[in-house]
């Protein structure tokens, strides 16, 4: 069965890239190296082998994945974008701390705890997407078409693909676990562990190395000789000299340090130690350091008598390595034993007590958000004031601060540093994202409100302002003044203080009185609608009405009677009473004087 394949679709083109024998070749070459050449013969051959496959085998890949989620890109656009972006994602990740750290970040959340280095050296290595390039050119006119083979290339060869290149080994950060006597002989056990789930607890758990010589040379402990260390337990805190019985020794538990007596233990004074503000600082090298007082203290010793005279003393400092007292009485911190052969081995040199700030990446992505987080709790601030001021909702400030304190909260938990990874992580997707998205919000909730330009130039130089203020203490911090974090942190903290005043100025800068419609003005009212002309209703002239004519033969009408003035009582009272009598007009008075009267002719007697 065929399919049809239209001329836009990259997918056949690209798996035939990735089928590639020289592809092929790489992921098989990838996957031997990681997990059988890289444990058999570490070194730096099988950690360049490993770029050089991966840079085979990455850019068909990401072109492979680019083709199935655009399935209208062309392979001739495909093939490009992914030998540049493997090339350029490699180059920068081996040049940049910062860049190595978060790809470790990713690369963890992917495929489990890893470790990318920052190494110039494999720079060298990027020559091999010349080798991608022509895998390119010769398997482009190739493209397959069948859909059933398309369909077993995607099933077979696609999933090992992102394995390989997702699945790096994991890193494994070594630990003094404990020290022994066997046979007089001197022996100490080294672990390894990546977080607080895989440090070891005990001797039992590391694996045992032996002197016969004093601690000049070491071997591997044998089978038998393994099982004899790890039925001795847990080791000793304090022990004395053979020949010196009043010559003791002790580890101080949750420190660095180891003291001394010279009366058998009734009296003791320091003998070797790192003060505590210096082992946080030496703590802050080291890649995922956990607990502090709990992996970088003292946990066992031994005393044992030296070849040539004199006793020595090997001290399980954790995650600090293994400390050493010579014959001569001066302390020296070895590091960690590695094995160099079947029959002998070295010390790794451990790290310098006091580092710079270009061995401090993830303290240096707390301190920037720190003070980032300060700088938007002043800008959250400002702009509550400002809308309170103009009549807004209060919720605004109610909802900037709730994103404040999830932040502050996040922050603090990565602090602790227990897992550089998940710092990496919880900083870039939680605390950056939280600080930007609130700033931004209160700035245009305000801009809402008609607030001026001038208003949120001053709202957004406050948060830089804070924001470098802050800065200073963390970065003599990062440089190791003041050595302890506590510390710079208050002194960090201290910023708001002016950062809350110049916040209240800001608000006072936005004018209440501005109305909104000036940003968004009134639609104008609509004009009013023309008189509608009068309706032409035809004029009836109504004929007129004759005058009445009197009939003298019918009689006039009798006068209508007065209606009875309305009862004032109910009718059954008015039913049982006479009716009064109308009111009559009262007599005029009578005059006692004689009215005169005119006389008028009689006419009818005038005409007798």
């Amino acid at each position: 069965m065929t399919g049809s394949a239209t001329p836009q679709d990259g997918a056949p083109t690209t798996l035939s890239w990735l089928c590639h024998p020289a592809t092929l070749f790489a992921l098989a070459l990838l996957l031997v190296n990681d997990h059988v050449l890289k444990a058999a013969f570490p070194g730096p051959v099988t950690g360049k082998l490993s770029d050089v496959a991966g840079l085979v085998l990455a850019p068909p890949l990401v072109a492979v994945l680019l083709t199935l989620l655009l399935p209208r890109l062309p392979a001739r656009r495909a093939a490009p974008v992914g030998l540049a972006t493997v090339g350029a994602g490699f180059a920068v990740v081996k040049s940049s701390g910062y860049a190595a750290e978060l790809a470790s970040s990713a690369w963890t959340v992917l495929a489990g705890p890893s470790l990318v280095r920052a190494d110039w050296t494999d720079l060298f290595t990027l020559p091999a997407l010349g080798l991608a390039w022509w895998s390119w050119r010769r398997s482009r006119g190739r493209p397959v078409r069948r859909r059933t083979a398309r369909l077993v290339r995607m099933l077979v060869v696609l999933p090992p693909a992102v394995l390989a290149v997702a699945a790096t080994s994991q890193y494994q950060y070594p630990y003094a676990v404990g020290t022994a006597l066997l046979d007089g002989h001197p022996a100490v056990s080294i672990g390894v562990g990546y977080d607080d789930r895989t440090w070891p607890e005990g001797p039992a758990d590391g694996r045992w190395s032996i002197s016969q010589d004093g601690g000049n040379t070491w071997r591997p402990a044998a089978d038998v000789e393994e099982q004899r260390l790890s039925r001795q337990g847990p080791g000793q805190r304090q022990a004395c000299v053979p020949t010196e019985p009043q010559r003791c020794y002790r580890a101080v538990a949750d420190h660095l340090r180891v003291e001394q007596s010279d009366d058998a233990g009734v009296t003791w004074q320091v003998a070797w130690e790192v003060s505590d503000a210096r082992r946080e600082g030496m703590a802050r090298r080291f890649s995922n350091p956990g607990d502090i007082r709990r992996h970088f203290a003292s946990r066992d010793l031994i005393v044992y008598p030296a070849v040539d005279g004199g006793h020595e003393v090997l001290v399980a400092n954790g995650r600090d390595g293994i400390l050493h007292r010579s014959a001569d009485g001066g302390w020296q911190r070895d590091g960690f034993r590695h094995h160099a052969g079947p029959d002998d081995g070295g010390w790794t040199e451990p790290p310098a007590l006091d580092g710079g700030l270009a061995s401090r990446d993830t303290d240096l992505q707390l301190a920037l958000a720190l003070a980032l987080t300060l700088g938007v709790t002043v800008t959250v601030l400002a702009g509550h004031l400002a809308i309170r001021r103009g009549g807004g909702p209060r919720w605004w400030g109610v909802a900037g601060s709730g994103a404040i304190v999830v932040a502050a909260i996040v922050l603090a938990g990565a602090w602790g540093r227990n897992d550089d990874s998940s710092t990496g992580m919880a900083l870039l997707f939680v605390v950056l994202p939280l600080n930007v998205v609130t700033a931004t919000a209160m700035l245009v909730r305000v801009s809402y409100q008609d607030a001026l330009t001038r208003w949120s130039g001053w709202a957004v130089t406050g948060l830089l302002l804070t924001a470098l203020l802050s800065l200073v203490p963390l970065v003599g911090w990062l440089v190791g003044n003041p050595a302890q974090s506590r510390v710079a942190v208050a002194l960090a903290l201290l910023a708001l203080v002016p950062g809350v005043l110049l916040a209240v100025r800001i608000a006072r800068l936005y004018d209440p009185a501005r109305p909104f419609g000036r940003r968004y003005p009134p639609h104008p009212s609509d004009p009013p609608y023309p008189p509608y002309p009068p309706y032409p209703y035809p004029q009836y002239q109504y004929p007129a009405r004759p005058a009445a004519v009197p009939d003298p033969s019918s009689p006039p009408h009798p006068a209508a009677a007065p209606y009875p003035p309305y009862p004032l009582e109910p009718p059954d009272r008015l039913s049982s009473r006479t009716p009064p009598a109308p009111p009559t007009s009262p007599a005029p008075p009578k005059s006692s004087h004689p009215v005169l009267r005119p006389s008028v002719p009689d006419p009818s007697a005038e005409s007798g």
